[in-house]
């Protein structure tokens, strides 16, 4: 790996068990553009897709023996960057579950909620979008960030939230 690339690697966002989606989110990025600077492609696949990697047949080629590295590599990293990317508390949780599929799944089910929870979160946040109002020693611009905030916030929990409201 070039020592330059090296040196500007970002580390992942670290999930402390509070706003998952924006976690999420930012960890997707961090896996999927973990090519820029890993060896191996796409990290992203190995959390996304659940597969298994196939033994090696009896005198495997190179270019067999170099997808099944890449393949084992793939899987091992991606669960590792899950592993790095959550705090002590959240690791103790995980760290039994065999494939970055399952450790993502688990997260996914315990810290985003049902369709009920995220249905109460988003009816809050339009609630309090709805409420509010610019204070006078605000700017605009602290004004409108705020508002897009909360509207960010009701995207990530899948609901398509017009720029226009």
């Amino acid at each position: 790996m070039d020592p330059a690339v090296f040196s500007t690697r970002l580390a992942p966002p670290i999930f402390d068990g509070t706003s998952y989606q924006v976690w999420a989110v930012k960890m997707e990025a961090y896996l999927d553009g973990n090519d820029l600077w890993e060896d191996v492609d796409d990290l992203w696949e190995a959390v996304e897709h659940e597969y298994e990697v196939s033994p090696l047949p009896n005198n495997p080629t190179v270019a067999q023996m170099k997808l099944h590295k890449e393949r084992r590599q793939r899987k091992s990293k991606a669960k590792a960057s899950l592993f790095a990317a959550v705090t002590s508390t959240i690791f103790t949780r995980i760290m039994t579950m065999k494939t970055a599929h399952e450790i993502w799944n688990f997260l996914k089910g315990e810290y985003e909620g049902d369709e009920r929870i995220k249905g109460m979160r988003m009816i809050n946040l339009i609630r309090e979008f709805e409420m509010q109002k610019m204070k006078e020693s605000e700017t605009i611009k602290d004004y409108s960030d705020r508002l897009l905030a909360i509207a960010n916030k009701v995207r990530l929990l899948g609901t398509n939230f017009d720029d226009s409201e």
